[in-house]
């Protein structure tokens, strides 16, 4: 059997920051991919600026890298739950793994997680115990975790015998033992030519490429990113899509990129095992194979993960709506939501029998509420209403999504949490006391029990407890409420400016979430009550004038300081009866019916 030694490809796989971005971009920086000249960034594969400002992959991305005679393959994967969907695509590309872990949290939820798909599919890992020169690092335990982890979940025994290099990417060092750091990462590139399998070269028989990534570029249209698995591909020739369906289309190949650094290149031939993105089909998609026209062979379909959570994507109509975005009209964000579900597969857009509405599936709250931060920052106005869980029917039983839940917390925090994840149906499943007064919770819990719950659970935990979690399986309908927020909100009475006394008269309510001078409407939610119930309040209520002044009074008014929601917190806020309204300016809660003696007559209906 013979082998391609000038490639090898692997994907970098690892809980959110652990610091695989950092790794890639320290091996860009060290294999002279660059010119000394050049320009380069921190954290260069995270294009996107959320990605850069949140400092999380959301895309999995690919570059290529020389090293010496040796073509190297990286897929950047993204480390969080809501994009668990594209590790197991990518992992299909590659031989061999990176597994990032950081030597002093160790083994986290998505780890475990990335770890459980690359040994499925039988690739050879490398692990690289990542931030090696933080002050309280443990490399020595953290090994042992990562095997007991393997041990776990089955590794077979050449899985096992995995490599183990040292390495602080945020300085560029890395070694074979903990207290033996170069200032390179020569030992990173090593371990990789030695223990990474070359793919195998068999371009003399017929071709067969899958598509595993999509991209979407104005000139070109789709672009199918994936690895030729057999054969080899020229620009020009003609070539079968075999469709999902089993039906054929024939096209012929516009052009095909390869990849290095940071830049797409033309290339016009490719052989099996190199990664490409190949241009000149419209409607390509994840999974499908290209092949000869004479010799039609799919390859298995791959598995996208089903979406497990749904929102309401409404035209703004309240009366601000217009004042702040560009695009505002129902036609505008269909298709802005069309041209997403060319690249995202894991969305889903369905129509609802408004023409204004439409419902989003996604991933998660945070796959969902990137997609509204995109839209917003490119001009759109739009209203979301509470997000819910997709049901699904499993054998005649009606089933909902179970999220496997970890939590870091101090020791002193942990009856607070137990009994708000208790309260939310979550059954606790193991409790390890880590010493340093540090605890480890691992819960089960119906995915809509954690709507919602991240404000609360830094609250109690006074910012220092840590969640985490990844989506396990579906199981029957937990009966009876789950989670949801306890208390009411206060709601604006009139139109006009939010006023520093009309906000002062309040604050012993609840607290507040607009500043003074912030124009409010009518039905707008201008902040939280400390009851349970709604409270109609006049937020932009003035002071009387009189001629009786005192000399220090006026001064000595301060008003306590005001709750800002982020996009996630507004939505995870939300009610059954409210809209949270995204402009590219403001985020605003409001109720969905806005008149008072209206909601009243409504929720006495209800």
């Amino acid at each position: 059997m013979q082998l391609r030694e000038d490639i090898r490809n692997i994907a970098i796989i690892a809980h959110v920051d652990h610091g695989k971005t950092t790794l890639v971009d320290q091996l860009l920086r060290y294999s002279g991919t660059f010119r000394e000249n050049e320009q380069t960034d921190d954290r260069m594969m995270d294009s996107n600026d959320i990605e850069r400002e949140r400092g999380i992959t959301i895309l999995a991305k690919n570059t290529a890298i020389n090293y010496n005679d040796t073509r190297i393959n990286i897929l950047d994967t993204p480390g969080h739950a809501d994009f668990g969907g594209e590790v197991e695509r990518i992992l299909r590309m590659v031989d061999g793994v990176l597994l990032v872990v950081d030597a002093y949290e160790g083994c986290m939820p998505q780890t475990r997680f990335v770890l459980k798909k690359a040994l499925e599919q039988k690739l050879r890992p490398v692990v690289v115990l990542n931030k090696i020169d933080r002050p309280n690092a443990r490399p020595e335990h953290v090994v042992d975790e990562v095997l007991d982890l393997f041990i776990e979940l089955g590794a077979d025994d050449e899985q096992l015998e995995f490599p183990v290099v040292y390495a602080s990417a945020l300085n560029g060092t890395s070694g074979d033992a903990p207290d033996t750091q170069e200032e390179s990462m020569e030992a990173v590139f090593q371990t990789i030519m030695t223990n990474i399998p070359a793919p195998v070269d068999n371009s003399e028989e017929p071709l067969q490429f899958q598509v595993t990534l999509l991209d979407y570029n104005d000139y070109l249209g789709r672009i199918g990113i994936g690895r030729v698995i057999r054969g080899s591909l020229k620009v020009g020739e003609q070539v079968t899509l075999i469709k999902k369906d089993g039906s054929t289309k024939n096209f012929r190949v516009s052009k095909i990129f390869g990849f290095l650094g940071l830049k797409r290149i033309e290339i016009n031939e490719a052989r099996s095992g190199d990664i490409i993105a190949l241009a000149g089909l419209e409607d390509i998609n994840v999974g499908e194979t290209v092949c000869p026209t004479n010799h039609l062979e799919a390859l298995p379909i791959l598995h996208i993960d089903e979406p497990t959570l749904q929102m309401t994507f409404v035209t703004n109509n309240s009366p601000f709506a217009g004042r702040e975005g560009k695009y505002i009209t129902s036609r505008k964000i269909e298709e802005r939501l069309m041209l997403q579900l060319e690249t995202d597969v894991s969305l889903r857009v369905d129509p609802t029998d408004s023409p204004d509405a439409w419902v989003v599936s996604g991933r998660g709250e945070l796959h969902l509420s990137i997609l509204v931060e995109n839209m917003r920052r490119e001009g759109f106005e739009l209203q979301l209403s509470k997000p819910q869980v997709i049901i699904k029917d499993v054998d005649g039983v009606k089933c909902e999504p179970v999220e496997h839940v970890q939590v870091d917390v101090p020791e002193e925090h942990t009856g607070a949490v137990m009994e708000s994840l208790g309260s939310r149906k979550g059954e606790m499943v193991d409790m390890v006391n880590q010493g340093n007064g540090q605890v480890r919770l691992e819960f089960k819990i119906p995915s809509r029990g954690l709507i919602g719950y991240s404000t609360e659970f830094l609250t109690q935990t006074r910012g220092y407890g840590i969640i985490n979690h990844t989506f396990d399986s579906y199981q029957p309908v937990v009966k009876g409420k789950v989670g949801g927020r306890r208390q009411g909100v206060l709601v604006s009475l009139e139109n006009g400016k939010a006023s520093t006394y009309g906000i002062m008269n309040l604050e012993d309510r609840g607290i507040i979430f607009v500043d003074p001078g912030t124009e409010v409407y009518a039905g707008m939610i201008v902040g939280e009550h400390n009851r349970d119930n709604d409270l109609t309040v006049n937020i932009t209520k003035e002071k009387h004038l009189t001629n009786v002044r005192s000399a220090n009074k006026d001064q000595t008014s301060t008003i306590r300081k005001t709750r800002q929601l982020t996009l996630e917190e507004a939505i995870e806020y939300l009610n059954d009866d409210e809209y949270c309204e995204v402009t590219p300016e403001s985020i605003r809660l409001r109720k969905k019916i806005l008149n008072k003696n209206e909601r009243e007559k409504a929720s006495k209906k209800g």
